[in-house]
């Protein structure tokens, strides 16, 4: 995938197969802060997170659903579970749906909803299931299931962070998630490991084994700045890291805020306000 001015995944209808997804064409555009244009068939339908709606065509109705949206059977029970697994992940017990109910083709977007990229994947091509960090998902094909992943091991259930609790989509449609940052796609051979800062792994394919290791020695898990446990994961599979994790970028913009009673925080100078005024604050 290459980004540019006016960034093109290749848009290609695939045959219609023996799938649930709807089969949706769309281009990504944009730098740092990338959209995704999704094209829309009379009846065919996206679900998004809410408030990820950049724009949409008059023809597309869009509709609240309770849970993931996916659209599959199931009873009132199986929708409660699935938006129950939604509030853990800490996203909205409801998703937004948009069916195009015009003729011709109709179009929406979604954008980003931090510096990043969009990375656009067909769950079919990679075993029909996907694992992603819980704030990443951004759209998808009506017919993606979009469900909970817990790190079964004691270790990682503990001390995994933010890779203790993950978006698990399952389908075989396109989804599409958002990462922060800089995007790095890694495929590791059988037995190959990796190691990451919890918050870098972006995504990850089924077959990859994600546990945590210590940092190092007591002295390096306490002054070494990077935490005191990093993730390990082992292959055969595909992971996706980004440079920017949202908590990363949360911490240092609270870092930068005016602390106690709107006191300015300047990080520019040791000097304090002196520094902040040499600097024109």
């Amino acid at each position: 995938m290459v980004f540019g001015s006016r960034q093109t995944v290749p848009n290609i209808r695939h045959e219609r197969q023996s799938g649930i997804s709807d089969d949706i064409d769309f281009e990504i555009k944009g730098h740092e802060m990338q959209f995704v244009e999704v094209e829309l068939d009379p009846g065919e339908s996206a679900v998004a997170e809410a408030g990820s709606m950049m724009f949409k065509d008059p023809d597309i109705e869009m509709t609240t659903a309770f849970g993931d949206g996916s659209g599959q059977e199931g009873g009132f029970m199986d929708k409660l579970m699935g938006a129950g697994k939604r509030l853990i992940t800490g996203e909205s017990l409801f998703t937004t749906v948009f069916t195009h109910h015009g003729a011709g083709k109709a179009r929406v977007g979604f954008a980003s909803p931090y510096p990043g990229h969009i990375l656009a994947i067909k769950l079919d091509e990679l075993g029909g299931r996907l694992i992603c960090q819980k704030d990443a998902f951004l759209c998808a094909a009506k017919g993606v299931s979009i469900g909970v992943a817990f790190q079964r091991k004691m270790m990682t259930g503990l001390f995994g962070g933010e890779g203790f609790i993950m978006q698990d989509l399952q389908g075989d449609g396109w989804v599409f998630v958002h990462v922060g940052g800089t995007l790095l796609e890694r495929e590791l051979a059988a037995g190959e490991e990796l190691h990451i800062d919890t918050g870098c792994v972006a995504a990850y394919t089924s077959g990859i084994d994600f546990d945590v290791l210590k940092a190092g020695s007591i002295k390096t898990m306490m002054f070494g700045g990077e935490g005191m446990f990093f993730a390990r994961l082992r292959g055969p599979g595909k992971v996706w890291i980004q440079s920017l994790p949202f908590s990363r970028l949360a911490g240092r913009m609270f870092a930068a805020a005016p602390q106690g009673g709107g006191n300015h925080v300047g990080e520019g100078s040791v000097l304090g306000g002196l520094g902040n005024l040499l600097d024109g604050d």
